[in-house]
């Protein structure tokens, strides 16, 4: 530990001083505020003047300390508490670490870290954090302690830099040296990487997270046969243009793609593709052995995440104005630094309108197995509802699929056995429930998918 540096400093947000173990109340709410915001350091045996004044330090002082923490203490905490040597003098070294089972009590009451001091949380702030999760701290903000600068892929971290540059005018030049540039990003803590920077930056996510990859398959037909299949790993960042990629090679489109982030005619369009999947990759639950799988399939794409919705969302939020509740919040805001996502809980509603504007129905919101999953379909209707109607209409589906009309005779020859005026009423019966649409007049009459 360098306590040359710390000796320098004055109480920091993370660092506070006490001068004997006699002011273990203020230790005890020191450890509460730690608890409830990034963790700290507690040195017992120095004042605030930074003198080291030294303590005795009995058979059962440690022993007792730390028994008055947990007995005071609700949800108990369990600090690290060591005895250093500075000098000739000893001190005692609490170190906090941020508690995931916020907030911690403190005699009954929570503080919290502002600065250098430590605020009582008042009822309606207590509250609030129950509610909204407003002091958690998220998993992709945590310490991976087993790996070191040199995991980070330098060059990932220099293009990221360059695009928050020009997209949100992030001030932090893109030839910052790695180390002090995930600091800037808060992608450091303590001088340790967080689980974030791996994801992000990191050479190889996957020696470190093996659940963080993006599945993409595309089907024949609507059965679970694969046409083809891939498995994308690397950065997260690397797996959206991956994943986004793989779609748009799989589906029709009249003109050339150059890139991930162009708007072209397609048979879906790429905005709500683009959305599903960047919300997939960011807002997933990575403490999950799943991953995020993209199906495609000739009727409709499935984009299935890890995990149900976060906080207090429900699926009919998504639908209507809602505020952001992101998973990771690290990731989310590093994705936001470079316009892949806004951050204002509209992504869902931008899905919704360019399915819209693209003449498909709105997308389906769903939590299957726990995970959500959505789906975009490609017609207004979805073949999996043309199970229910009678097999000569399945028929007439299918044909249209591979075919612009259809006619009653061609009906008619698709079900040997039916009749004129049964073709005629099971076509209406088609047009009357939104498959088809009915066009010509007449003997001239002939049916198209409603697409």
């Amino acid at each position: 530990m360098d306590f040359d540096r710390i000796l320098k400093d004055h109480e920091t947000e993370n660092i506070e001083f006490k001068s004997s173990v006699s002011l273990r109340k203020k230790i005890g709410i020191a450890i509460s505020a730690f608890s409830n915001k990034e963790g700290g350091l507690i040195f017992v045996g120095i004042d605030d003047a930074r003198n080291i004044l030294g303590l005795t330090v009995g058979k059962n002082t440690l022993e007792d300390l730390a028994n008055y923490i947990i007995a005071n203490t609700d949800p108990r905490c369990y600090p690290s508490i060591k005895v250093e040597t500075i000098g000739d003098k000893k001190v005692i070294v609490i170190e906090v670490h941020e508690s995931d089972e916020k907030p911690i009590f403190f005699r009954g009451r929570a503080y919290v870290r502002v600065g250098r001091t430590n605020q009582i949380l008042s009822a309606s702030q207590v509250r609030e954090f129950f509610e909204n999760g407003r002091y958690s701290i998220s998993w992709d903000e945590k310490v991976l302690e087993k790996a070191i600068l040199d995991d980070i892929d330098v060059n990932k971290v220099k293009w990221f830099l360059e695009n928050a540059e020009s997209e949100r005018n992030r001030d932090i030049d893109p030839q910052t040296p790695v180390r002090e540039a995930l600091n800037k990003l808060d992608l450091l803590k303590d001088d340790s990487l967080t689980n974030a920077a791996l994801l992000l930056f990191g050479k190889n996510p996957q020696k470190f997270f093996l659940q963080a990859q993006t599945k993409c398959a595309k089907f024949i037909g609507n059965n679970l046969d694969f046409d083809d299949m891939k498995i994308f790993d690397g950065s997260l960042f690397d797996q959206r243009k991956d994943a986004l990629n793989f779609v748009i090679k799989h589906i029709k489109h009249s003109g050339i793609i150059k890139g991930t982030e162009r708007d072209e005619t397609l048979e879906y369009p790429i905005v709500a593709l683009r959305e599903a999947i960047t919300n997939a990759i960011c807002h997933r639950d990575y403490q999950l052995s799943s991953n995020v799988q993209i199906n495609i399939f000739d009727d409709r794409i499935e984009i299935w995440g890890c995990g149900s919705l976060p906080g207090n969302l429900t699926i009919d939020d998504l639908k209507v104005e809602h505020t952001s509740v992101p998973r990771n919040k690290l990731i989310a805001k590093r994705f936001f630094d470079i316009k892949f996502i806004e951050n204002w809980g509209t992504g869902t509603l931008r899905m919704i309108q360019s399915c819209i504007d693209h003449g498909l129905p709105e997308p389906i919101f769903e939590i299957k197995s726990g995970n959500l999953v959505v789906t975009i379909n490609k017609y207004k209707f979805s073949l999996l509802t043309v199970k229910d109607l009678e097999k000569s209409q399945q028929k007439a589906i299918d044909y249209l699929l591979d075919h612009e009309t259809i006619t009653n005779r061609e009906y008619r020859e698709l079900n040997p056995g039916i009749d004129r005026n049964t073709a005629t009423d099971e076509l209406k019966d088609l047009a009357n429930k939104g498959f088809v649409i009915s066009k010509g007049k007449l003997a001239s009459t002939y049916y198209i998918l409603n697409k």
